[in-house]
């Protein structure tokens, strides 16, 4: 019986703890961006450092307006000022800038709109109430706190905080390491003439290095193996004993000359390598020494769908991200027809839209064989039709998964 979707990704993700845990790193801060924490990021300072204001206009104190609410103005404060040895007299305002400090007897800033300004004062035009336009010290960030979790991918406006903060450099889980390999006499590296009738370009080894630089792995390039068991059997080896995962293309299936599967038995363990989804049945999954194997299809759409929904996550709990969901799925009614067999859960190359009524609707970008690849170039997400469902009719409801950044 075939493994469920859900059961083969299961399997895949509770893998990660027999895994050793992956040193760590410090970065500069620019260098950062998509890598994962390996502690706690804790704040330095408060952010802000200290009470000031968010607006162009005057500094007040209630019990001074509450007298009158024309009030001589008595000075001024800019952004950088030094307010110490400040003195500002009773019944009085201070001009003030945004971003400059406040006194800490001001009990409010009026924004300059609501004042009006004459020979014998500022007139404040409506009622304040106290910390009336304050940023207050630590509002932001306080100085101690937690401010990105152990496990946290770093995204810009992440390090945008942590650049407030005056942190020059942080901890990193180190870049994860796989090793990549296509097998298959008929496959011709990219950009040399194809060697006969019957060879293909090596594409999925080319989109395989462009999906991990994207997750941010070290990559480990070990090119096009023959379809021969002795030269497999070595680079298995050779792949597993540099790298954390090693990921192949092709001879994972039932040919003649599918011998992947074969060294993989005999070199290490197979949790599985066939599962009830469309595309991408023939998909293998197993452990050779110390690195994790993840057997791709060999059909260029099959190899991509389950690089995308299996091997993601399994990569992204591996870097040491704590959350590696990535679905963002609802249901919305199908603006074509679905072809769809009952017994494997498919996932169909969809178009997701707004209609003329301002609704949203999917629809299929056509052919959906394995060998399609241009039903990747229009779409912008998966159509999820469940694995027990047969063809779907024009306004029915499906649930719709939308791609996240790995391929946009």
């Amino acid at each position: 019986m075939l493994l469920t979707f859900q059961q083969a990704k299961q399997q895949i993700l509770q893998s990660v703890s027999t895994i050793k845990s992956l040193t760590s790193e410090k970065v500069g801060l620019f260098d950062a961006l998509d890598r994962i924490t390996a502690e706690n990021v804790v704040s330095p300072i408060n952010v802000p450092g200290f009470d000031n204001s968010a607006m162009d206009g005057y500094a007040v104190r209630l019990a001074d307006l509450k007298q009158s609410t024309l009030l001589p103005q008595a000075g001024a404060i800019f952004a950088g000022d030094d307010i110490s040895n400040l003195h500002w007299p009773k019944g009085t305002c201070l001009r003030i800038m945004t971003g400059a400090p406040v006194p800490n007897d001001a009990d409010a800033v009026v924004m300059q709109e609501q004042t009006e300004k004459s020979d014998l004062g500022i007139t404040f035009l409506r009622e304040v109430k106290a910390g009336d336009n304050i940023r207050r010290m630590g509002e932001d960030v306080k100085q101690d706190a937690i401010t990105v979790n152990k496990g946290t991918k770093l995204t810009i406006p992440t390090l945008s905080t942590l650049a407030t903060l005056g942190i020059g450099e942080l901890a990193v889980f180190r870049k994860l390491k796989v090793a990549i390999l296509s097998t298959g006499n008929e496959l011709t590296p990219i950009g040399e003439p194809l060697s006969g009738n019957g060879a293909i370009y090596d594409s999925n080894r080319f989109t395989l290095k462009l999906l991990l630089s994207k997750l941010n792995c070290e990559v480990v390039d070990l090119g096009i193996i023959a379809d021969d068991p002795i030269q497999i059997k070595q680079a298995l080896m050779t792949a597993s004993s540099q790298a954390d995962l090693v990921v192949t293309s092709g001879g994972v299936s039932v040919g003649d000359a599918d011998y992947t599967k074969a060294a993989l038995e005999e070199l290490g363990t197979i949790n599985f390598w066939k599962m009830a989804i469309k595309p991408g049945k023939p998909f293998a999954f197993g452990k050779i020494g110390n690195a994790l194997f993840c057997g791709l299809p060999g059909n260029p759409v099959s190899a991509l769908v389950t690089f995308y929904q299996l091997v993601q996550p399994l990569i992204l709990a591996l870097s040491g991200l704590e959350d590696s969901s990535m679905e963002l799925s609802f249901k919305v009614k199908t603006a074509t027809n679905l072809k769809k067999s009952v017994g494997r859960l498919d996932f169909q190359r969809g178009v997701l839209q707004i209609n003329a009524q301002g609704e949203l609707e999917v629809s299929t970008t056509g052919q959906q064989g394995s060998h399609i690849t241009q039903s990747f170039n229009q779409a912008n997400c998966f159509i999820v039709l469940e694995q027990e469902r047969g063809n779907v009719a024009k306004g029915e409801l499906v649930t719709v998964e939308l791609f996240n950044a790995l391929l946009k």
